[in-house]
């Protein structure tokens, strides 16, 4: 009989790992922070006229600053009515520039109380370079909205749509019916030579969930 084991334990002596082997691990290295060049500006900006009316609603700017690229501010403004209204179009004018691009983040929200109407604040963003001349600039907030959810049409909107065809002769009338257990509006009547699209391009248009301004603050940040 042939003696294998002294082969086989040659083999397996050599398919094993050394002794000294260790396994590493890659190495997590901690996030970067963000880096704000130390030319950018920052500064508080100071508003000329920080309170404007228009459309029947207050719009204030509580603050303003320029932090890095960003040219914050504090806008509060008075709701309407119960929906839920954020700023819809806003714009920053500088140096012959309009950019209509901005963030928002809701700072605070208070619901109406004792005859006072509800107040909403959120910090508005607009993106700059670090050379933007800001010292003849205007923040204009052109217009805020509360687009309708499911069922808002017929808790909220539908008197003022039917009220505002009744004023404008349209023919057009609308009213609520129970469709699968939810009220939905719906057009119930229209003049004969009136498509269903045009009676609903009457009926259902931003303007009823849009409210306009202007609303126009300037600032001079002098560099």
């Amino acid at each position: 009989m042939k003696k294998v084991f002294p082969i086989l334990l040659l083999l397996l002596s050599a398919c094993a790992p050394a002794q000294n082997s260790q396994v590493v691990l890659p190495q997590i290295l901690p996030s970067a922070t963000a880096y704000i060049d130390p030319s950018y500006p920052t500064a508080e900006v100071d508003i000329s006229v920080p309170q404007q009316t228009a459309s029947g609603i207050e719009v204030r700017v509580d603050r303003a600053w320029v932090e890095g690229k960003n040219v914050n501010a504090d806008v509060c403004f008075t709701l309407p009515d119960a929906s839920d209204w954020s700023i819809w179009s806003a714009s920053l004018s500088y140096g012959g520039i309009v950019l209509q691009e901005f963030g928002t983040t809701l700072v605070s929200l208070q619901e109406a109380s004792n005859g006072q109407p509800g107040l909403r604040c959120d910090t508005v963003t607009f993106v700059v370079p670090p050379d933007a001349d800001l010292s003849n600039s205007i923040i204009m907030i052109e217009s805020i909205a509360a687009p309708p959810q499911p069922g808002d049409y017929c808790a909220i909107y539908m008197p003022k749509i039917q009220q505002a065809m009744l004023e404008r002769g349209t023919g057009v009338s609308v009213d609520c019916v129970d469709v699968n257990g939810m009220l939905t509006m719906q057009i119930m009547s229209k003049p004969t030579d009136m498509s269903q699209e045009q009676a609903e391009q009457l009926v259902y248009s931003d303007e009823f969930y849009t409210v306009r301004g202007p609303w126009s603050f300037p600032f001079n940040l002098s560099q």
